[in-house]
């Protein structure tokens, strides 16, 4: 299941969860994005980068995540990211939801890398350092509904 993703592992907080103790719509994003920071981190890489004297970052300019069933407090989440494309100025991560095997939710990252200078992105070309680490993970087809 899933060969080729980056895999972590985390388990649903209380403050995560509404009154029927199910994970809130708001927080898959947050672990898209704390998933997609681990993978970063897993490549020697970080979200915000200097390159050539600039701030290199990654905002987002597309995401969206559909739901399957519904994650609970304490419930130990898999979160599985694929990288999906790599544009000369963009990436696409899909991210994957499981506990105990069964699909939770399936979203999509699409961030954009950018130099930021005073609170202002500009988009840039992703820098062949980056690209060299980012293609060869590229998967076609991640996360298609099943």
């Amino acid at each position: 299941m899933m060969s080729g993703a980056f895999r972590m592992t985390r388990r649903v907080q209380f403050a995560e969860t509404d009154a029927a103790a199910v994970m809130h719509f708001a927080n898959y994003y947050r672990l898209m994005e704390e998933t997609e920071h681990a993978f970063w981190r897993s490549l020697g890489l970080d979200v915000l980068t200097v390159y050539k004297n600039q701030q290199l970052s990654w905002p987002r300019v597309a995401t969206s995540c559909e739901y399957f069933a519904p994650a609970y407090f304490e419930d130990e989440l898999e979160l599985f990211l694929t990288v999906v494309r790599v544009g000369s100025r963009s990436v696409t991560f899909a991210v994957e939801f499981r506990r105990d095997g069964q699909r939770l939710a399936a979203g999509r990252i699409t961030a954009a890398c950018s130099t930021m200078a005073g609170g202002v992105f500009a988009s840039t070309p992703i820098p062949g350092f980056i690209r060299e680490k980012l293609a060869p993970l590229v998967r076609s087809g991640a996360n298609e509904v099943e």
